[in-house]
């Protein structure tokens, strides 16, 4: 309705909220000839739900990276790396912004080559001096040089594109291999009977952890767990697919939109006294 009454030429969007608008009953009705950009961020965006957004604003698109600790924006992924056809650069959060530096870390602070997945650091002028009264905090976070670590694991191209595969403390160790939850979910996502997904780590006696897909169905759909298995085995490596499914009616989510994956680990984990394996 605001788009239509009121004209709206820009709107940001976090995903969760993009698939809302998109599963509307309106959604196909309405005249988005107004709308000159969408902009989108937050939490990461399975690339199916990208382009049908594409597809139905027929809009340019933004993708734009930042945190609070490094006041918004850092990173813009442009309209023009956006293809109707995909293509890989739209799975990047894009490059750098003006006066912004980015780095791929590993745990011991040293820089990594390109196409090796580590912890992002960025330094700039916009970098916050720290927190407020934590200094340790502080410590952890920004170094004497004034990188500071992201939290987010990624890797950068050769282009200096970034390309984010989640949280750190979000990563699956599973028979010593690390899996990404987002490179999971962007699997499964396309799935003709999935309405929304997220991947955790539960307690496995053999392989430490093992991933877990969370679903919600579309309406009127039936899907099997091992229909959904299947579908990722034929989309990502064998050990990152999901080993087991649960249905759930909706995720939780903060206010930004962002999962709430501690809420869906909770009830694997509790009782252990370590909530990695």
């Amino acid at each position: 309705d605001f788009i239509t009454h009121d004209r709206i030429s820009k709107i940001f969007m976090v995903p969760a909220a993009m698939q809302i608008v998109l599963r509307h009953p309106k959604a196909r009705e309405v005249d988005y000839s107004c709308m000159k950009y969408v902009l989108y961020g937050a939490s990461p965006i399975p690339l199916e739900l990208l382009k049908e957004a594409m597809e139905v604003f027929g809009c340019g698109f933004v993708q734009m990276y930042g945190m609070t600790e490094t006041s918004g924006t850092i990173v813009a992924l442009p309209p023009e790396d956006h293809r109707p056809e995909g293509g890989p650069r739209m799975r990047s959060a894009g490059k750098p912004l003006p006066g912004v530096e980015l780095a791929i870390l590993d745990e011991a602070g040293a820089r990594l080559p390109p196409h090796e997945v580590g912890e992002i650091a960025t330094r700039s002028p916009a970098n916050m001096s720290g927190y407020w009264n934590l200094a340790e905090a502080t410590a952890r976070t920004v170094d004497a040089e004034g990188w500071l670590r992201t939290g987010d694991a990624g890797y950068l191209d050769e282009d200096g594109y970034v390309y984010i595969h989640d949280r750190v403390k979000d990563m699956i160790i599973s028979g010593g291999e690390n899996v990404y939850p987002a490179e999971v979910e962007n699997a499964v996502f396309g799935h003709p009977g999935v309405a929304d997904v997220a991947v955790i780590g539960v307690p496995d006696p053999k392989w430490g952890e093992a991933v877990k897909a969370v679903v919600v169905r579309k309406p009127g759909a039936e899907p099997t767990p091992a229909e959904i298995i299947a579908w990722a085995r034929e989309r990502i490596a064998a050990y990152k697919a999901p080993k087991s499914v649960d249905f759930i009616d909706a995720l939780p989510r903060n206010a930004s939109g962002k999962v709430l994956r501690r809420e869906l680990r909770e009830p694997y984990w509790a009782g252990l006294t370590r909530r990695v394996s």
